[in-house]
């Protein structure tokens, strides 16, 4: 196994590869072009599950034959004891709402540091199917609600009664039994906050590892519930699902602006997870010539991709189209690789002058598929110390040279322009969740939350080219004297030009801004699949779809389960 020493001596190395601009990477559209890969959320979990062989079993399965009750799961990693407690309750069809506004739901369940006695167990009851309503300690670090899938869940349960399979055709359209609607963590609700988390416990210490190991909880448990009201519904003739077609359900997830300021607001962290990304590929571009059997994979994995694309259900016109061209690109870069190909650079520089993002993005992860032992080490630095600095001794011509050379696309936008600043982000107060909203609306600017970075840094660096020309040998203490309101866009600018990436080069207040981009980057982190927009504010999702079973820790596993295909309907033959 590879030492953290020589994983921090082979970074070090590192640091002379052609790394892509973050003028070309922080554009807005290419972050909402990015797609899952190796490095993603899900995939990193489920290796690092399958790797260390956890031990995942039912403590407590109460549940009556119609599939409601209560389920405790104890969780023994390596590191330590957890339990995933969840409580399945009946939901009339007119109570149930995918939206924040939600006050009940099918499902809701948390992750809970050590083995539940009783008597926590029902104050869990208590406060967890409350959810916002209600409130839990700081054992509790992760929460989260579900409900089922109106489309898949009865007719799956009818078809393991009967006897029957799930048509694969109707799971390639609604992948999923149950969506998730909300996963919290990171101190909201009286939960642990994320440095406890990740000080106390190593098993959950990379970002939202807990909260995808709940959706990778849901998923299994979805597939033993609609199981469990099977057998109780018909004992005679029930026939249990297929793992090839249970692997193939995922877990739905709806998703809205409340992951779209996460990106703004923690640049540091955003900067780890997209340099690591780029530090892979920029491993894999430097290679040389590329073998026949490499050129192969290639191939397979182009019309993996493009038959995931095709199975992608969506009525949105927008990703429809988006779909579209990247099927073309796709088989565009069939053809041109068809013929071979002398290096992954070419390659990727072929698709820049060919393809659209979503295509160009779509080889990326492609390419960091193929080598895992470029890529896989590097999901150990993901995390950041999230501390931005105030130097108070850089001079002010220095730092007025900064906002010029990192912040050029900054001082290149004209917010005096029509509808530059028309968008207002602002949190809601019944939810405390983001809304859009427009700067005309009082009520919205007075609420508005700090998302116009470049707005702000404009800002400063008119009023520092101001006071630079009154004060040029004056350093940053003396401005922040002069200019308080200022320190915080000071301290960001400072704080990130240590960095590579990190600030997405975009005015996010414009008139026309399209919040779909940022909830997609920070989606395709996390691992989601067949995205499927709802309106411009929110979009559907599929997690974890193709991921190995419960059942299948400690048995043999390849990690293959990228842009998962549908597998041979049961009964029938290649």
């Amino acid at each position: 196994m590879t030492t953290p020493a020589a994983i921090q001596n082979a970074l070090r190395g590192d640091n002379a590869l052609p790394l892509r601009p973050p003028s070309q990477v922080m554009d807005l559209e290419r972050l909402g072009a990015f797609h899952q890969s190796r490095l993603s959320f899900m995939r990193t979990l489920v290796r690092r599950i399958m790797r260390e062989r956890w031990q995942i079993e039912a403590a407590r399965f109460d549940l009556d034959a119609d599939g409601y009750g209560t389920v405790v799961y104890e969780v023994e990693a390596p590191n330590g004891l957890f339990s995933f407690v969840l409580f399945s309750d009946y939901l009339s069809p007119q109570e149930r709402n995918d939206r924040v506004i939600a006050t009940q739901w099918d499902l809701t369940m948390a992750l809970v540091e050590g083995r539940v006695e009783e008597t926590y167990l029902e104050k869990l009851r208590q406060n967890v199917p409350k959810q916002e309503a209600g409130r839990v300690d700081s054992r509790v670090f992760v929460l989260s609600r579900a409900n089922r899938s109106a489309r898949n869940f009865d007719y799956v349960v009818e078809q393991l009664a009967s006897g029957e399979q799930p048509d694969v055709d109707r799971i390639t359209k609604v992948g999923y039994l149950y969506r998730t609607t909300a996963v919290y963590g990171s101190g909201k609700l009286g939960m642990a906050d994320w440095e406890k988390v990740r000080a106390k416990h190593p098993d959950f210490a990379r970002p939202f590892a807990g909260e995808m190991f709940v959706c990778l909880m849901l998923r299994n448990f979805s597939l033993l519930q609609a199981e469990h009201i099977a057998r109780h519904k018909a004992p005679e003739t029930f026939q249990p699902m297929q793992p090839e077609v249970k692997r193939y359900f995922g877990i739905g997830n709806s998703t809205g602006l409340g992951m779209a300021p996460f990106l703004v607001n923690h640049p540091l962290l955003i900067n780890q997870w997209i340099e690591m990304r780029e530090l892979a590929l920029a491993r894999i571009r430097v290679l040389g010539r590329i073998n026949t059997q490499v050129q192969q994979e290639l191939r397979t994995l182009v019309e993996r991709c493009a038959q995931h694309t095709r199975d992608t259900a969506t009525e949105d016109e927008w990703q429809t189209d988006n779909n579209t061209q990247v099927l073309e690109d796709l088989d565009a870069l069939q053809t041109y690789a068809a013929n071979g190909f002398e290096s992954w650079d070419g390659l990727l520089t072929w698709s820049e002058q060919n393809c659209s993002l979503q295509g160009q993005e779509m080889l990326v992860s492609i390419m960091l598929e193929i080598y895992p032992e470029l890529v896989d080490e590097l999901e150990d630095f993901h995390n950041a110390e999230e501390f931005l600095d105030l130097d108070p001794l850089m001079p002010l011509m220095q730092l007025k040279e900064v906002i010029e050379t990192r912040y050029s696309w900054a001082l290149a936008t004209d917010f005096n322009a029509d509808g530059a600043r028309e968008t207002c982000w602002y949190r809601s107060e019944e939810k405390m969740e983001p809304r859009l909203g427009s700067i005309a609306d009082e009520e919205a600017k007075q609420k508005q939350m700090a998302l116009g970075v470049g707005y702000a840094v404009s800002k400063c660096y008119d009023q520092l080219c101001e006071y630079v020309a009154q004060h040029p040998e004056h350093t940053t203490a003396r401005f922040m004297v002069a200019r308080p309101k200022m320190r915080g866009i000071v301290r960001r600018i400072q704080s990130m030009n240590r960095c590579i990436y990190g600030d997405i080069q975009a005015n996010l207040l414009d008139r026309n801004i399209l919040p779909m981009h940022l909830l997609r980057c920070k989606l395709a982190f996390f691992g989601v699949g067949k995205f499927d927009p709802r309106s411009r504010l929110w979009v559907r999702n599929t997690m974890f779809q193709g991921a190995p079973l419960l059942e299948d820790i400690g048995k043999p596993f390849n990690d293959d389960w990228f842009m998962p295909l549908a597998p041979l309907q049961p009964g029938k033959h290649a």
